[in-house]
């Protein structure tokens, strides 16, 4: 069921700057979705519409149906969690939590029962009379959760919420909040430009720059089909080449024309093709292509290799196998592992020309 709609958003500042440039979005409820791009890209511009912080310049923004455009924040079932949590330094942690419902006037025993139950859910039991200073980041955190879904908002949104903490609190705060959005059932929208965060919690991803979107969809779509330039940059790690498309399933780059999934495009066209570096194997027999290794960092779980090919491109290999410097080494991909990108080409004709293949392969 939809719950948000943002319909052809549209906000302009007074000194004449466009953050924002006829937004479509569709939240459904009980999804966990994220807002991801660089700084300035407006996807907190969005959380500030839907919050009721800022208003559009154009557009409509919805909630189960209704107009709230200029519906007061207050009056709206969406609780924010502030990338500085925001929490009273000079009230406990039951204080902070019971805020707003003392602000309501209910009564105290359904205060406290709620605190509790709040607490509990968000994995902060007996942690009642804490002071604010006495918490981690991490612990901090979840009391600002808590005291956000103590209201019980339909929605809750989280500005930059993990940006402060240190990389190991980031991943079990990633496993927290996923599990809390699961037991809560609620809509979470999450602002980041952390591509892993987004990747690892999302339901659906909208990957935003200069004010527009430029593809929604799956973590594992966006990923492994990044609709232009831009998406196969950001979201993780890419060897991105020109080529030129033969023929529907075949492709050229790199000097050799090689097998793909793709179809769609004309023969002849200019492309993009993009290649994983996780998707290289390194072979020493039946290579695609051969390549001079340059450097190599060891990152823990896997080498990071970089190595030229007859052609002067630099490849970004991943792998868990160790090479020399100066060595000559052969990599292998599927021709799943291709990835063909028209020049230009939005996400509506992308995922037209994709479904129109899919079908055909089906039949």
């Amino acid at each position: 069921m939809e719950i948000i709609k943002l319909d052809h958003i549209t906000k302009e500042y007074d000194d004449g700057f466009v953050a924002l440039k006829d937004i479509n979005i569709s939240i459904e409820s009980g999804k966990f979705y994220s807002l991801l791009g660089p700084s300035g890209s407006g996807k907190t511009t969005i959380l500030r519409i839907i919050a009721g912080f800022t208003e559009p310049s154009a557009g409509k923004l919805y909630f189960a149906g209704k107009d709230i455009t200029g519906l007061d924040a207050s009056k709206r079932h969406i609780n924010t969690v502030f990338q500085n949590y925001a929490l009273f330094p000079h009230l406990n942690v039951y204080e902070n939590v019971a805020f707003g419902l003392k602000l309501k006037h209910r009564p105290d025993s359904e205060i406290r029962q709620k605190v509790k139950d709040a607490l509990k859910t968000v994995r902060l039991d007996g942690y009642a009379n804490r002071e604010i200073s006495e918490l981690s980041g991490g612990q901090q955190q979840r009391v600002a959760i808590a005291r956000a879904i103590i209201n019980e908002p339909k929605v809750l949104l989280l500005d930059e919420s993990l940006s402060a903490l240190d990389k190991r609190l980031r991943k079990e705060m990633q496993f927290e909040l996923r599990a809390i959005q699961k037991k809560l059932g609620i809509t979470f929208i999450f602002v980041t430009h952390d591509q892993e965060e987004a990747l690892a919690m999302s339901d659906e991803i909208f990957v935003l720059n200069d004010g527009t979107i430029q593809q929604s969809g799956s973590p594992v779509d966006i990923y492994d089909e990044p609709v232009n330039d831009f998406v196969a940059r950001f979201i993780g790690d890419s060897n991105i080449l020109s080529g030129k498309m033969i023929r529907d399933f075949e492709v050229e780059f790199a000097g050799k024309q090689f097998e793909c999934a793709d179809a769609g495009i004309t023969p002849g066209e200019k492309v993009e093709v993009v290649l994983r570096p996780e998707d290289l194997d390194i072979t020493a027999t039946d290579p695609k292509l051969t390549m001079t290794v340059q450097s190599q960092l060891f990152l823990g779980d896997h080498f990071e290799i970089k190595a030229v090919d007859e052609s002067g491109f630099e490849w970004l290999i991943h792998s868990t196998n160790g090479v020399k410097i100066g060595q000559e080494i052969g990599i292998f991909f599927d021709p799943e592992d291709i990835h063909v990108m028209r020049l230009g080409e939005t996400e509506e004709e992308f995922d037209a020309r994709l479904e129109t293949y899919e079908g055909e392969d089906k039949e």
